[in-house]
């Protein structure tokens, strides 16, 4: 028995909602699959919409490997072949309509949820424990389990009412992380702001990682080249 829960395998889910900044999610999949952790996917129907505008890739269930692959090989200015392809052996895909998936039940094993990026209306959803899709249940799964659930909201500006969702957010245990990159780690390219947002993101999880140049108590890291 002991065994047998040594090797269960325990996912980090991550979500990926219909908020404009689908280059976050990809840095941070390529972070936990570097890190060696095991990835259960949800992309939401809104969120094709965005990955076809950002990146010209059309997800579909049926190709999911081929669509991650191709998504994943490319950097946050959308040029393809940035980075290798990468090993897609533990990785689980779940369609966003399935609401009979593995990741809808609480007994399902599992580390915890990134929401990256987390558009209002899935905040909304969340907030209000609503489950119109498998997103929004299994976030509410990982709140109900008391799972680290880290949301990286995308949106400015804020109105009340979302700021009042997010205020339930972090009520209910979730780590509210808007997708806020900072300039002190030296950023020169758009990639380097984007790697310090999901960096954050996996911070947040526990989860180690080599995204983004940590402040140590020195001035002038933003023009520093080493």
């Amino acid at each position: 028995m002991e065994q047998l829960e040594k090797n269960r395998r325990r996912p980090w889910i991550v979500g990926v909602s219909g908020a404009s900044g689908t280059p976050y999610a990809a840095s941070l999949l390529r972070a936990l699959l570097a890190a060696g952790e095991s990835v259960d996917l949800v992309v939401s129907r809104a969120s094709r919409l965005t990955l076809l505008d950002e990146t010209g890739i059309a997800f579909r269930d049926a190709h999911w490997r081929t669509d991650l692959t191709q998504w994943l090989v490319r950097g946050a200015d959308g040029k393809p072949d940035t980075y290798p392809p990468p090993a897609l052996d533990d990785v689980r895909y779940w369609a966003a309509g399935d609401l009979a998936a593995g990741p809808s039940s609480g007994s399902y094993p599992a580390q915890g949820m990134i929401i990256v990026p987390a558009s209002t209306a899935c905040v909304a959803g969340v907030a209000l424990g609503l489950s119109k899709d498998l997103l929004q249940r299994t976030a509410s799964v990982t709140l109900k389990e008391g799972r680290p659930l880290i949301v990286a909201v995308r949106e400015t500006p804020l109105n009340g009412q979302t700021l009042r969702h997010l205020v339930t957010l972090d009520d209910a245990g979730a780590v509210v992380l808007p997708a806020s990159p900072a300039f002190y780690a030296g950023a020169t390219h758009i990639q380097d702001l984007v790697d310090f947002v999901a960096g954050r993101a996996l911070d947040a999880a526990g989860v180690p990682h080599g995204l983004y140049r940590r402040w140590e108590g020195q001035l002038g890291g933003g023009t520093r080249t080493s």
